[in-house]
């Protein structure tokens, strides 16, 4: 099972080439060499971030938007001679929008896994990149790799997560099991509750293998879940393990459930 977009957009997911760069775009942004407008917002939807470039105008972040861009910059030289799309390019931009993502939420890294909330990373069009453009761009966005839209994001995404967060940004799931069950804030009705997560190998591991992260994940994730709940004699647990693809992009983390309507 899969869970948050933010581990598989940095694969460089690149459903959409050419001159296909969301919708409402901006003739300026289209196949621009500059680097983006930090801070700037957006009503992106999902099919916009499935794209590996964007160029949807931007709004007041005062007014509705679904997204915000929190990081950008130029790459680095090792990477100006990158393919468009190698597994290199997303395994920095994995590693920075991660790395940024927590900062801006005031989150920790098992923290930001349990959040309704992800982030998308774009590149510029296949026209920009030959004409020698080599920026990044990381953006909030307002929902997950299972949304069919995005709720709308704050005024500013900053500090989102700070203290103890509203159940509104948490991720819970609705239906029989976590497998099968939808995706909801946690302010919505549901029957599971992302609790913690586990590291299942750290940053210079060599993939396990699938089995050994289900059964490390599920090992751990019934003691974790069982001291969450303070130790029932019987309760339900499911656990969301990553493979191999999300390993090479840099997620060591798996999620556990709690069967809890609370």
């Amino acid at each position: 099972m899969r869970l948050l977009p933010a581990l598989l957009l940095t694969t460089a997911l690149l459903a959409g080439c050419g001159t296909d760069q969301g919708g409402d775009t901006d003739p300026d942004q289209v196949d621009a060499v500059e680097v983006p407008e930090l801070g700037a917002c957006r009503v992106l939807t999902p099919d916009d971030v499935a794209r590996a470039s964007n160029a949807t105008r931007t709004v007041d972040c005062s007014e509705r938007h679904t997204a915000q861009t929190y990081a950008v910059g130029e790459l680095p030289q090792e990477l100006r001679d990158a393919a468009y799309d190698s597994e290199e390019l997303g395994a920095f931009a994995y590693e920075t929008c991660s790395r940024r993502f927590q900062e801006l939420l005031g989150a920790d890294e098992s923290l930001v896994m349990r959040t309704v909330v992800s982030w998308a990373w774009f590149r510029p069009s296949e026209q920009a990149w030959d004409d020698g453009a080599r920026w990044y761009r990381c953006d909030v966005v307002g929902g997950g790799e299972q949304s069919t839209e995005y709720v709308a994001l704050p005024e500013t995404a900053e500090g989102l997560l700070l203290g103890r967060p509203q159940d509104r940004w948490m991720v819970c799931a609705a239906g029989p099991s976590v497998d099968e069950g939808e995706k909801v804030p946690c302010s919505q009705p549901h029957d599971w509750r992302a609790v913690t997560t586990i590291k299942v190998g750290d940053k210079d591991d060599e993939y396990p293998g699938d089995r050994v992260v289900e059964v490390t994940s599920r090992d751990y994730c019934s003691d974790s879940v069982g001291a969450w709940l303070g130790y029932p004699v019987e309760y339900d647990f499911g656990y969301t393990w990553f493979h191999e693809a999300e390993w090479q992009a840099g997620n060591r983390r798996s999620v556990c459930w709690a069967r809890t309507p609370d």
